[in-house]
């Protein structure tokens, strides 16, 4: 989207017309770009960190201080244990506008995505919301694909496709979509993807043929840890990278903390986490730029790759999210 500006001269003359017919033939002002901001993290994996309350508070203080239109999380949030409800206490510290998505983690310990829903006082998993002149979509790719399918499930199923049809029909804003799990993905990383994410993305394009007022100008979404970035038949897909840590798995654990941190919180050893809290705040104008201010942290040592960990992946695994302008 493309929307041309108007010049000095054409300003001051159009504004003096507006002047010398004020008596009663009207003039309407040019027309103002508009503009959103929002904060965004992922994969926080509350239950599953040493520092969870630390991580979430600076993240949260932060947003209170730069005041966005609203926040959001991508998903991995925590599952609705009761242990974990203290969280909720910091999340709410936030008091403006903030929204879920639903990860494939949130369901972890035996809970259904009703117990979620509820815990997030969520009416349902996808919905979508308008702000500041633009249309957001968030969808769930947690969808059974068929009754033999085992989770993690990695799909949109029919009910949702048609009401994400019926969405995009409705709004004439430029649309930003939100998911847990990718809509594009990297060359030889499907497998973490949404499975039928192609045919999500030709609704997408479709839809932009259609209705080029209201096209879908980006996605963002977590699940891969990666920060990653790419622009698809015009459309941007926007990998952030988690809050906290990559996952390595069995082959490369490593102790980087005490015995006590160890034994209470068994998993952390399988990732190699990021000293500091990772987000972003996001920023995107109808004059045709997306803008992302992210943070710079560093690994606890030792990192993914002293540790053998395949190096293909150092495309995308670093311990950041990187600043980005990117035009549409």
């Amino acid at each position: 989207m493309r929307i041309r500006s108007i010049s000095l001269k054409k300003y001051m003359y159009a504004t003096a017309v507006c002047v010398l017919l004020s008596l009663g033939f009207g003039c309407n002002e040019p027309e103002k770009y508009r503009t959103v901001r929002f904060g965004v993290f992922t994969d926080a994996h509350l239950s599953l960190m040493h520092d969870s309350e630390y991580r979430l508070d600076t993240f949260i203080d932060e947003m209170i201080q730069e005041k966005p239109d609203f926040i959001i999380e991508l998903g991995d949030f925590f599952p609705p244990d009761e242990k974990f409800a203290h969280f909720y206490g910091i999340w709410n510290k936030y008091d403006g506008e903030k929204y879920h998505v639903i990860g494939n983690h949130e369901t972890d310990g035996g809970f259904s995505l009703v117990d979620v829903l509820k815990s997030r006082k969520m009416e349902n998993s996808y919905y979508s919301f308008q702000k500041s002149g633009f249309h957001f979509i968030v969808l769930d790719g947690n969808d059974q694909k068929s009754p033999d399918t085992k989770p993690y499930f990695r799909y949109i199923g029919n009910d949702q496709i048609e009401w994400l049809k019926e969405d995009l029909k409705e709004s004439s804003l430029p649309v930003v979509v939100f998911s847990h799990q990718e809509l594009f993905c990297p060359e030889g990383e499907e497998g973490m993807g949404v499975e039928n994410y192609r045919q999500i993305q030709e609704i997408f394009e479709a839809h932009n043929v259609s209705r080029p007022d209201g096209r879908v100008i980006a996605c963002f979404n977590g699940h891969t840890h990666f920060d990653h970035v790419e622009n698809v038949n015009g459309i941007w897909y926007i990998q952030i990278n988690s809050m906290s840590y990559n996952w390595l798995g069995g082959e490369f654990t490593y102790n980087r903390f005490t015995d006590d941190i160890d034994s209470e919180f068994p998993f952390v050893k399988y990732t190699a986490p990021f000293k500091d809290p990772l987000f972003a705040t996001v920023e995107i104008s109808t004059q045709g730029y997306i803008k992302i201010v992210g943070r710079q942290s560093e690994w606890i040592v030792p990192d993914p790759w002293e540790l053998g960990y395949p190096d293909r992946f150092k495309k995308y695994m670093s311990p950041k999210i990187s600043d980005r302008y990117l035009e549409f």
